[in-house]
């Protein structure tokens, strides 16, 4: 009854190389996101959207690792949102539910996986969301600009280093938002296709359901389930990984 359909098709230009196929624990980043809906109960089949001049790579990884769920693997577009209606132009006519999931996430779990899709049947529309612990601001980098011309001080705009804080932001009801986000079929295939009617751009499938008015469950993740954006997160993401595997001290 689900489908996930794992999103490969970035081009990692904050890592400065394929973050996807950098090796963590032993194996390509990409193979631990897809084995994890491989161990997953309630998934039946895996889709894979990825950059054209990589499908062969992945399909190499599929068969090193004996997945049994993938499904397909078809070229992304250009934006995430491309990517994500590709995949669900071809889920297959039995698919019920669908969950869509970054495949730099490579930390995710069977075991939450398993819990949203509770979830997902019973509201609708489920994602995994961390609550945040760091205080929030609002910044306004045009102010900087403002005070630096003022000055008649250099100001570099494309650095990005230095904002304005223009106020805070109540963190009891922020939440960072991660995948897999899961839905109905028809509810997401709705949802995106108003996304298109209307041209606009979404960030996430929850963006694209909110339009519709739908509500969406949060179910809070207490793991790691961060996405490999910069150098820095691999080592942390493996070393994750190798704890897991550990054996639980008496």
């Amino acid at each position: 009854m689900l489908t996930a359909i794992i999103v490969a098709a970035g081009d990692s230009r904050r890592m400065g190389f394929d973050k996807l196929f950098a090796a963590i624990a032993g194996k390509p980043v990409i193979a631990h996101t897809i084995r994890a809906f491989e161990r997953a109960n309630s998934v039946d089949g895996i889709i894979v959207v990825a950059r054209e001049d990589r499908r062969d790579e992945i399909n190499t990884i599929v068969r090193n690792e004996k997945f049994k769920k993938i499904r397909s693997i078809i070229p992304g577009g250009k934006r995430r949102q491309d990517s994500v209606r590709a995949g669900l132009d071809h889920l297959e006519s039995t698919a019920r539910y669908v969950a869509v999931h970054d495949a730099a996430r490579p930390l995710v779990t069977p075991a939450q996986i398993e819990c949203l899709f509770q979830q997902c049947q019973i509201h609708g529309a489920a994602a995994l969301a961390e609550p945040i612990n760091d205080t929030l601001k609002r910044a306004d980098l045009a102010a900087v600009a403002a005070s630096a011309k003022a000055a008649a001080a250099p100001f570099d705009s494309r650095s990005g280093q230095v904002l304005l804080v223009t106020e805070s932001v109540d963190r009891q009801e922020v939440y960072a938002m991660q995948t897999p986000q899961m839905f109905e079929r028809a509810l997401i295939d709705e949802a995106y296709r108003a996304v298109y009617a209307e041209n606009i751009l979404v960030t996430d499938e929850v963006s694209a359901v909110e339009r519709l008015g739908r509500e969406v469950a949060l179910v809070l993740n207490d793991d790691f389930n961060f996405k490999v954006t910069y150098p820095r997160d691999l080592p942390l993401a493996e070393f994750v990984l190798i704890q897991r595997t550990k054996p639980a001290a008496n």
